[in-house]
């Protein structure tokens, strides 16, 4: 499995509210329309709650606090997946399509994107 980590800030101009009820219901369900030209086998959002709790737990750790608002991620099968996607007209007009739709609502400069190999250390569900 490849994953791709989306660490999300929003736009100054977007009201919080607003940020996470566009990200779940307009564009969620924009990517989800993406699935086959890009290969994605899993998409989550997952949205920030409980700030104070996050502040502390990085203080007591010596951490910067980020303030993302939240952090998509999206799962491929294989590497060749997403290559073979990302290499396709298909697969590049959709990536463009959410690219644009990202910078409505995404402080993009503010926001990061990184590929991982997950390797589960405890599974208890």
């Amino acid at each position: 499995m490849v994953k791709l980590v989306f660490c999300v800030r929003r736009l100054a101009s977007v009201a919080e509210n607003d940020f996470y009820d566009y990200w779940l219901n307009q564009h969620g369900p924009l990517v989800r329309s993406t699935k086959e030209a890009l290969g994605i086998c899993r998409y989550v959002q997952s949205h920030t709650r409980h700030k104070e709790m996050g502040e502390v737990a990085a203080g007591g750790r010596g951490m910067k606090v980020q303030a993302y608002d939240g952090v998509a991620e999206l799962w491929w099968e294989n590497i060749e997946t997403l290559q073979g996607a990302l290499a396709s007209e298909a697969g590049q007009a959709a990536g463009a399509m959410l690219a644009e739709d990202e910078a409505r609502f995404i402080d993009l400069e503010a926001s990061t994107i990184f590929f991982t190999e997950e390797h589960t250390v405890i599974d208890d569900t």
